[in-house]
């Protein structure tokens, strides 16, 4: 069974995904930008959902960066939602390595479509 990182420091989001997601993926999740990098290095898993604006001193673009710089992680799916909607901030997360970007707040069936044909 492929493994997804849920990473949003909101629980509510966490739960929706994991809810929507966890019949078909094994779910991991984390809260912070430095908790989902401590998953990532014990648990590489096939697909992270990443959240752009998190508290602390990772947010979700150094992850992404962390992610795509390292030839053991760099082939991980990286799908960005946040609440940055603006054309510049989903242009500069696929700049840096992120498969696709969906805006807070985002269709659930589109990100699990979008998980599905990547995964399956």
């Amino acid at each position: 069974m492929s493994q997804i990182l849920i990473v949003d420091d909101h629980s509510d989001i966490r739960r929706l995904l994991s809810v929507t997601l966890g019949k078909d993926f094994s779910i991991a999740e984390a809260e912070d930008g430095m908790a989902a990098l401590e998953v990532i290095r014990r648990l590489p898993p096939q697909l992270v959902l990443l959240d752009v604006m998190m508290p602390g001193e990772v947010d979700g673009l150094a992850v992404l960066d962390a992610i795509k710089s390292d030839p053991k992680t760099k082939s991980i799916l990286v799908a960005m939602i946040t609440a940055r909607g603006q054309a510049m901030d989903s242009e500069e997360a696929r700049r840096r390595g992120a498969d696709a970007y969906f805006v807070k707040p985002f269709s659930p069936l589109q990100v699990v479509t979008w998980v599905r044909d990547k995964l399956k």
